[in-house]
Formats: C-alpha cells, structure tokens, sequence
C-alpha cells in the first residue's frame, strides 16, 4: 500500500474504529476480491473494526480503493472525505488489466464518483447490460438522459453501476469520469445536502480542496451543477439512482449526460434532451436466479435442493427476493423449506435482511411505489386484489369494477403502468394488462382483512366480449368470498356448464373442478369432470351441440345424467340416452383436446408433464396444460405446415420446424421468438429434438436435404455447430440416446444411423430394411427412439415397429395418427392425428390386443327384454350376441366369407342370418347350426340387399351390386329370378316399400329410380342431388321416399308423383365440410311418419312435415353406417368406424 494511503488509515484510525459498522463494508471487499471469506470469519470473532483495519494495513492500494468505495455506498461520507486525499493515484489503465474490464485506472475512475461496487453476490444479466451500454454509447457527442427502469427489487441499481465498469465506456464515452448520486425520496432540503456533496466531491477533486462555499438554495446549487458539468467535466456522466419524482429530475436539466434508475418511466417526459429507455425485466432467468443462490449458501447448482427451484419460481426470479433469502440462507442454511412456505404464505415481513439495499424487507420495498401514489388511486390499485394471478385483463373490466368511464380507465391504468405497478401487453388489441405475482400477493397481504368485502361486493358480469374475465373468473371470486354454497350450485349445473363451454371452451371449466376439488363433493365433482373432459372434442365444435344429449349418455346414476333428465323434463324435444357401449374407450381416455383446424403433425409432452405442445397445417404452435386442456399459448409460428414441435430439458424453451426449411426456438413463458436458424436447409426440416440433459443444451434438426441433411445446433452461435453425414435421402426422425453421447437419425434410404454427437462421426449403421422380405417394396423408417438404459433402440418402418411384442390397441383416431410419445412417467400416452385432434391415454386402462372391434355392418333383433346383435369383426368373422341389459353374451361365430363382411340381415322368425360381402358372394346361414347356402352371380362387391316381404312365406331376396344390377333371388333354392341392369353407375342403396309394390335404388350416378315391384321396370327417376345418392327408405305409409347424398343432404320425394316434397334444412356446414358431419348412410321413419332418423357423422332425428332437425347425437367416433330402430322407435342400435356399440334409447 502507499505510504499516504497507509498515513490516513493510521491518522484516521481512531475516528474510523468508533463510526463504521464493518460488516457492511466486508461485504463490498468480498465481492470486490480483495478479501476472502476467511478473513472476514477471522475478523467476525474478534472486535470487528479494529481487526478490519489491522488486516488492511498489511494489503494493497486495490484493498483501500475497495474499502473507501464502500464507505461511499454505505453513506459514510463523512469517512470516506477523510480517507479521499490518501487514494492512491493510479496513472496507468494498462496495470492489473482484467478481463472483465476491471482495469485499475477503471476501478480508481469508479471509486472516485462513488460508483458502488458490485453486491457480495453477483451474476451478469449480459444481455441487459448491453442495452444498456449500447444506449450510453448514444450519450457519446452529446448531452441526452438513458432511463433505467423496472420494478422494486428487479436490480435497476446494481445494472447501471455494472454497465460504467467498463474500460471501453469510460475511455470513449466518459473520459470526465463518472459521478454516482443516490437520490431516494427526498424533499427539497435533503435534496439540497445531496447536490452540495456532489458539488463539494467535484470541486475538490479538482482543486484538492473546495473554497467555494456551499449553495444555498436549489436554484444556486443547479446553476453551480451546471457550470461544473459544463465547464470542468464536459465528458462525464452523472448517475442518478433512484429517482421517484419529475421535479427532483428537473433540477437535473442542465443538459448534461445522465443516467438514471427509476419506477416510473414517464419521469423524462418533464426534462429537455434526447431520451433513451431501457425496460429491466422483473425476474431472473431459473439458472441466474440458482446461481446467486448457489453462491451465498457456497453450493454448486446442481446440488441445490428442490426448494431452491421452488422459491425462484415462486418469487418470479426476482432478483431482490433472491438475495435476501440467499443472505438469510447463508447464515442459516438449514433453512430452505422455512423460508419457501413464508414466501408462499405471502410472510414477507419475516423475509428480512440487513444490507445495503434501501430496503431491509420485500414488504417495505413493495409498499414505497404505493405511497407515491394520490389517495384516490391508491384506492382503486389496492382493488386489483381481486384479480387472478397471471391472468391479463383488458381496461374494460376496470372499468365495471371502478365505475368508471374507459378513458380515465385507460389513464389510470398508464400511471400504473409508468410507475412499474403494472405491466401491459401491447401486443394485443385492446391492451391487457397484469400484475407480477409479488405485486398481487403483497396486496392480499396488505388487504387480508377486506378481501371477503372485496368479493362480495363484486364483480358485477356483463355480456361484453371484452368482459369475459367475469364469466372466466366467476367461480374463483366465489371461492375467495368462501360462497360455498353458491359455488357448489354454480358448478354442478349443466346450464352453467353450457355457457362457460360455449363461450370459453371445456378447458377451463375441467380446471375449475381440479382447481376447486377440495371444497366441493368428489363424487360429483368426478361425474362433471369426466364428462367435460371425454366430451371436450365434442364441446369446441360449431355449430355447438346440444350439451342435454351428450349428457344423456352419462350413466343414470350420474349426477349429469340426473340434471340433464330435469332439462328434458321442460323441452318439447326427443332426447336419447346413451345405454350401452360395447368397449372401454371412455376408461382409456384422460382428455381429448381439437387444437388446430387441419392435420396435426406433433405433440409432446413437457419434461415436467404438466404441458403439451402441438403443431400442424395450421402452421401455429399451441401450448396447453395436460391435465385440464386449457389453451396457454398460441403462436403463429412458420410461413408453412410445422412439422415438429420440442421441450427443452428444463421447459423453457420450444423448438420448431416446418415445410418453411426454418428451424426456431421460442420462450415458452413468454410465448417470443428468440432464435431463427434459416441458412442451412435447404429442404423442409422433418423434426427437431432437444438434448435429454441440462448439462450443455444442443438441438438436433433433421431434413429432406440432399446429403446435409443431420445438424446439430448450439442456441448461442448463428450457424449449425455440426453437420453429420452419411444418409443420401431424406432424414424423417432425429433423437439423443438418454446420456446425450449418440444421435439416431431415421431415413427413407431404410437405415438407422448412430453418430457421436462430440466429433460428429457416423459410430454404426442399422440396415433396417433387410428385415423385411424382397418383395416388400421401399422401406423407409419413419422413427426410432431409446431404452431408458441407452442400450436398445427402436425403429418404426412400414407398417411394423420393430421392438418388443405389441402390449396394446389405442383405438380412437379418426384418421392416420403422426406422432405418439410417453409422458415423463410412462403414465400417459399422447396421440396426434389427421384428424384435428390430440388424444391422452391412460396407459394401465388400455385393451389388450385380443380385444374384439366391430365393424360397422351389422343386424339387430329386438324382443320385449332382450337384444340380439350380429356384426362383423376385424377378423371377418360374424359375431352374434345377446345383449340383455347391462352385459352381452356371444352366442355364435360363423366363418365363410374370404374378404369383408358388408351386410348381415336376420329373418323375420331370427332362425336365418343372411350376409353379403365384398367377395361378391351372398350367403343365407342357419345360424345356430352353421348351415350355409351360397347366391352366386354378381361381379362386383354386395354393399346390401332386402327381402321383399317380411311374411315367412315370401323366400324372394333382392340385392345390389358395385357392378350396377339388380339381382332378385329364392333364398330356398337358391336360383335367381331376376337380372335387371338398373344404374351407369356403382347401386349405393336400396329399400323396398312397406306395401310392396316398389322398389328404390340410388346410385353413383347421382340418381334415384323407382321400380315395380310386379313389372320390374323403371317408374320414375329423381333427380336433383348434387352428389352421390348413398341411402334411401320408404315411409310406413309408402307415400314418401327419402334419400341422403355425400353432402349430407336429404330429400324427401312423393313415390306417386316422383316430385320433391321438401329438403331437410341445410345447417351450416360442419368441420368436416358436411351437412351432416359425412355421408348420409342410413333413414328410418317412425311408425306414424312424422319423425326420421339419419346417420351419417351423427344422428339426427328429424319432424318429417317441416324437415327441421329436432336433435342430435355425436358418437366417439364417426361414420356411421346402419342404424338399427325398434319398431316402437323407442330403441336404436349402431356401430362407429371405431368399433363401438351404441345402444340408445328414448327419454320418456
């Protein structure tokens, strides 16, 4: 050390012993490096002051320049002027040049203006601090203000001391040095002191002594200001921390260069001269946030327990939060979960901390933004205790919480927003605004006591669109006014749930009942959940559906079921009533989400479990919670399909790819775009994955190019940190071996390659297309995946997965399935789909492969308590079942048909079973014996075919054909009567009139004939259809025929005449562009004609006499083709193309 630094420590020893409180200043020479942790424990045990100068005496001028730093930023001035005569004077910058710019000609720059040094604990938020540079690079010619501004505790002070500690700033920008000021709130004598000290400190450094005599009024110490920035420091910046009034800032209008920190970023809008902002975010990122963590309590990151993480997500990553609990922790680090359950139970005045922060506890911090606050805004601010946490809301809901007009709403809302009380998101019309979770829960602390009022009073609802919050947020303002009662009614009624649904979604509805569970009956809370959550595809559909039918098709025991039996009670409507399913599928699926209109190419689970993510033709990426299928986020994300969707390991980040040949990474929090890597394929890229790993984050893209079709990137450098070779055709499928050391790419050239991800080299190659025969054709392998032991890999190529036996069948989707992947804990299973939907399974509730699934072309005799059902199985077999209510027994299995079985019919006495088939056979079955005679003679597929007379006696059978004739048959003997060549195009339908005189064909063709039944010639030919005609029925009375095309049109004709009578209304148009959610495949009309049922996507019945639809049914799958009816029309029985029987019945 120099001798006149010594000479003043010695000098001053005795006055510095008594006044100065050393462990405040030891903080400052830890983090400035110039003591070490044991030295201060040292120091600890004995008396501290006299042991602290001891120590220094025996150190460097680095070592005095720290401690005298710190006595400027503990407010010791009137220490530190005593000490200022013996700083060493550092000449040369070049000494002691660090990497960080912490040169010695930096460190005595800073150390002269009073610049704080760095906090014991410190972690660099690089990318703020560049903004913040490149905007004091703005100051370099001339005079301007850079705003630093953010909320309490966001770290505004300790940025803007780090952005001046650099060589660079001050050699380019402020050669005159750089002159820290806190300011606080002040009143105007304070604030006097404070620009005295300024001008006192500036003049004595220039002179080494100060003759001028103080300033007597703010007036005289601005103009003194102004001379000494003007005349003696032209090139020097002056840093203002803390400001919170637009008057102090005025006296700092001397048009000089300044930059300050501050709540309210409108402060410069009251001062002349360029302005520049820099917002500061409120929180750290999760790695920062561990870090400072990691630090106080001297334990690596990795190694930080789970509460660690806990209380940074609690707490948002604030920065303020974070070290205080850190510095707590470091003095009792036993006490990790103490602290996370006071800062969850909002205790914020036991999270206290002597330091050197304005502030010693969060509450104080928080409360100083409200205080500046008039009376009557304070009021109104302390109102937004009643808003959810992370929820946004548009002016308009204040406007009905405040009574007031949306103008001064909007004002109000501004001056939050300028003072840091609020956050608002522009990027939506109109503007939403939110507070941070600190900021909410500091106001339920405050307000506790008035909170039940604040409910109770409010919040009025209001058909507004921009005043959804209140019907989105109904149910938690009742539950925070303890409105039990009202809530448990609220809930559990089907028209509440018809309202919420048809304006929200199902979504929210099954998180209230999640969110909610605790205070409401689980057994009834169960009944609506699941309902809400099987039938959540069902409920996002328009035209919305009727919520009374599907709850009909609860089980009677169901308190769904109950209410929606009440409902009918009071509708002129016949509703039906799901009985009877003939598989488990409702057990097997937790949710059923429709995100995207088109194709969905990728869903994945989150690392975590709790979020799914999906991708699409759409070419949007939507992001969900797993459990409710609440909408999170929604990004449009490519120019073209996004093919592939990815979690990072720590869920932050999403990757995707697309048709676009982009690759990007967006936050997942806040839903922005930060990397897009667009340069390198040239093809479109098929999939991207995230290493498994947080230990060094890379991600993996695969693509149609040529030969550089592997990349692996790191999200830091602009280009691709390795390309692999070795596939020479498209690459579908990319994924990291569980430890992150290989990559597995899929390719269309029928391989699997295995390359190190470190050197990039191929490391072996898998023939998969040698496993299957020569004759198979091109094998390209869709996908591969690994073992959790990284020892196995498994491989999808054609039609076989390549693995272990099947263990089950997921039967569900409505068209090819994309993408399957396993929640974290293999509990869930994810399924995306042609279909527009996402489908999560319950993976100990599938069925096994042995399962039986029915086609679609099926029989039914109804008897007064039991039902008889024949239907086709996956295996071409016919399967008849009694199915007394509630379970079914097989009664027999027929063999005989060599391909599908497309139609089976029984007798009127239920001893015959007739079938036909795409063999072009019919075959008439004694069905409990196994006899059979074969009808040979058609040349194409038998789609049907009817008995001509339900009397024993009549044994005439009528068919038709693919090949477009009519054939008519003696089931007894077998011969054919008739041949008749009745269509151009492929027959579709056909029906024989009850009173049997005629007979109808439709056809391909787009026409209906009628036929005599006596003469066998054409009688009329209907047309009109504007697609091809797939069904037809006669009324009871043989007056009326009606047919359905591929439209889903129907059209009832007059059998007399051959005129149309009336078309069925033509609702609008649904997803699958279709009248009727597809084809109309079947018609039957009750037994007085008023009433016709049709299947098609759906059921519909239908009032004959207006054609107005009275009600419809939706099945878990689609595509009906038969429905079955009673003769009483009191029962009906069908099959979907998944398999499942249906079962239903009217409500009387």
């Amino acid at each position: 050390m120099e001798e006149g630094a010594r000479s003043c420590l010695l000098r001053f020893r005795h006055r510095l012993e008594e006044d100065m409180k050393p462990p405040y200043l030891m903080d400052h020479m830890i983090s400035d490096g110039v003591m070490s942790m044991d030295e201060e424990e040292k120091i600890r045990t004995q008396d501290q002051a006299v042991a602290l100068l001891e120590l220094l005496l025996r150190k460097d001028n680095n070592a005095y320049i720290s401690f005298y730093n710190a006595l400027v930023k503990e407010a010791y001035d009137d220490l530190a002027n005593l000490l200022h005569d013996g700083l060493p004077q550092i000449l040369s910058y070049a000494q002691n040049n660090s990497s960080d710019g912490l040169t010695s000609y930096v460190k005595m720059v800073l150390s002269e203006g009073g610049v704080p040094q760095r906090p014991v604990v410190f972690v660099n938020r690089q990318e703020l601090l560049n903004r913040v540079r490149e905007k004091l690079y703005q100051l370099q010619k001339d005079s301007g203000w850079v705003t630093v501004f953010g909320m309490a505790g966001s770290g505004k002070s300790v940025l803007a001391a780090e952005a001046v500690r650099n060589h660079g700033i001050i050699e380019e920008c402020f050669p005159g040095g750089i002159h820290w000021l806190s300011i606080g709130q002040l009143d105007k004598p304070d604030l006097l002191v404070k620009i005295q000290s300024l001008c006192f400190r500036l003049e004595q450094s220039l002179n080494g002594q100060c003759l001028n005599r103080p300033p007597s009024s703010l007036d005289e110490a601005k103009e003194r200001l102004r001379f000494l920035m003007l005349r003696r420091y032209p090139r020097s910046l002056l840093i203002l921390d803390d400001v919170w009034d637009s008057a102090v800032l005025r006296v700092f209008d001397i048009h000089c260069r300044i930059l300050l920190t501050t709540r309210n970023r409108s402060l410069t809008d009251s001062v002349s001269g360029a302005k520049y902002e820099v917002e500061v975010e409120s929180g750290l990122d999760e790695n920062k946030a561990l870090e400072i963590l990691s630090l106080y309590t001297k334990t690596k990151p990795h190694s930080l327990p789970e509460e660690a993480r806990s209380i940074v997500r609690e707490c948002k990553g604030s920065p303020l939060v974070v070290s205080l609990i850190g510095a707590l922790l470091k003095e009792k680090p036993n006490r990790w979960r103490y602290y996370l359950s006071q800062l969850q139970q909002k205790q914020f005045k036991r999270i206290r901390k002597s330091s050197s922060y304005d502030y010693d506890a969060l509450d104080q911090a928080m409360a100083a933004s409200l205080e500046v606050l008039p009376d009557e805004h304070r009021k109104l601010y302390k109102d937004l205790t009643v808003i959810e946490k992370d929820i946004k809301i548009p002016a308009k809901v204040l406007c009905i919480l405040w009574d007031l007009e949306p103008e001064e709403v909007e004002d109000i809302l501004q001056e939050f927003v300028n003072k840091s009380l609020l956050f608002v998101d522009s990027h939506n019309k109109p503007y939403l605004y939110y507070l941070h979770d600190l900021q909410l829960d500091f106001l339920v602390e405050q307000n506790r006591d008035q909170l039940e009022q604040h409910y109770r009073n409010g919040p009025p609802t209001s058909g507004d669109e921009e005043s959804l919050y209140w019907i989105r947020f109904l149910t938690y303002h009742m539950a925070k006014a303890n409105l039990t009662q009202e809530l448990y009614s609220l809930m559990f009624s089907l028209n509440w749930v018809s309202i919420k649904a048809r304006i929200m979604g199902p979504a929210h509805l099954i998180n209230d009942y999640m969110e909610y569970g605790p205070i409401l009956d689980k057994e009834v809370r169960s009944q609506f959940q699941e309902f809400l959550s099987l039938n959540g595809h069902q409920l996002e559909q328009r035209p919305f559906p009727d919520v009374v039918q599907l709850a009909l098709s609860q089980p009677q025991t169901s308190e769904v079921y109950r209410q929606a039996l009440q409902s009918f009670l009071h509708l002129d409507l016949n509703h039906l009533i799901k009985t009877k399913s003939s598989h488990n599928l409702k057990k097997m699926i937790i949710s059923l989400i429709h995100p995207h209109q088109g194709s969905i190419y990728s869903a994945c689970f989150s690392n975590n479990g709790a979020k799914i993510a999906t991708c699409g033709a759409s070419r949007t990426l939507k992001v969900f919670r797993s459990v409710t299928g609440e909408k999170l986020t929604e990004i449009q994300a490519h120019d073209d399909e996004v093919l592939c969707c990815a979690f990072s390991p720590d869920d932050r980040l999403l990757a995707t790819c697309s048709s676009d040949r982009k690759v990007k990474v967006w936050s997942v929090e806040q839903a922005n775009l930060l990397r897009v890597f667009e340069e390198e394929h040239e093809e479109q890229v098929n999939h991207c994955q995230f290493t498994n790993t947080r230990r060094k984050l890379l991600l993996a893209t695969c693509s149609n190019d040529e030969c550089m079709n592997v990349k692996v990137w790191n999200l830091n450098r602009p280009n691709s940190q390795n390309t692999m070779f070795g596939h020479f055709e498209p690459v579908n499928h990319c994924c990291f071996s569980p430890d992150d050391t290989y990559l597995a790419t899929s390719s269309n050239d029928g391989t699997v390659k295995l390359f190190q991800v470190s050197s990039a080299n191929e490391w072996k190659t898998i023939n998969v297309s040698i496993m299957f025969a020569e004759n198979d054709g091109e094998v390209l392998v869709k996908c591969s995946t690994w073992t959790a032991d990284g020892k196995r890999i498994i491989c999808a190529a054609k039609n076989a997965v390549l693995a272990n036996k099947k263990m089950a069948d997921c039967s569900g989707h409505l068209s090819w399935v994309h993408r399957v992947q396993f929640s974290p804990d293999g509990s869930q299973l994810l399924s995306c789909s042609d279909d527009q939907t996402v489908r999560m399974w319950e993976t100990k509730r599938i069925h096994t492969s042995s399962a039986v699934c029915l086609k679609r072309d099926s029989d039914v005799l109804f008897s007064e308590e039991e039902i008889i059902v024949s239907a086709a199985d996956n295996c071409n077999r016919l399967q008849v079942s009694f199915l007394g209510m509630p379970s079914g027994k097989l009664l027999a299995t027929l063999q005989g048909h060599t391909k599908t079985v497309l139609r089976c019919h029984f007798s009127q006495n239920g001893q015959t079973l007739i079938t036909s088939s795409e063999d072009t056979t019919i075959r008439v079955w004694r069905w409990q014996s196994g006899e059979v005679r074969v009808l040979e003679g058609h040349k194409e597929q038998v789609r049907c075919f009817s008995l001509l007379s339900n009397t024993l006696a009549n044994t005439r059978l009528l068919s038709w054909s693919f090949d477009g004739t009519v054939k008519v048959w003696d089931i007894e003997t077998g011969e054919k009567l008739q041949d008749i060549e009745a269509h151009q195009g492929a027959i579709l339908s056909g029906h024989v009139s009850p009173d049997g005189c005629f007979f109808a064909t439709t056809s391909a063709d787009k026409t209906v004939k009628l036929w005599d039944c006596e003469s066998w010639q054409c009688v009329h030919t209907l047309s009109g259809h504007q697609d091809c005609v797939r069904s037809c029925r006669f009324s009871w009375d043989s007056r009326c025929l009606a047919t359905g095309d591929d439209n889903g049109e129907i059209r009832l004709w007059s059998v007399k005449e051959g005129c149309l009578l009336k078309i069925c209304s033509q609702e609008s148009k649904d997803g699958m562009d279709s009248l009727h959610g597809g084809w109309v495949t079947d018609m039957h009309f009750s037994p007085d004609d008023s009433l016709l049922v049709s299947t098609g996507g759906y059921i519909k019945w239908w009032n004959v006499e207006n054609g107005e639809a009275l009600q419809t049914f939706y099945p878990t799958g689609t595509a009906l083709k038969r429905i079955h009816v009673s003769s009483d029309f009191s029962t009906f029985v069908t099959i979907d193309s998944i398999g499942i029987l249906y079962i239903l019945q009217r409500v009387v």
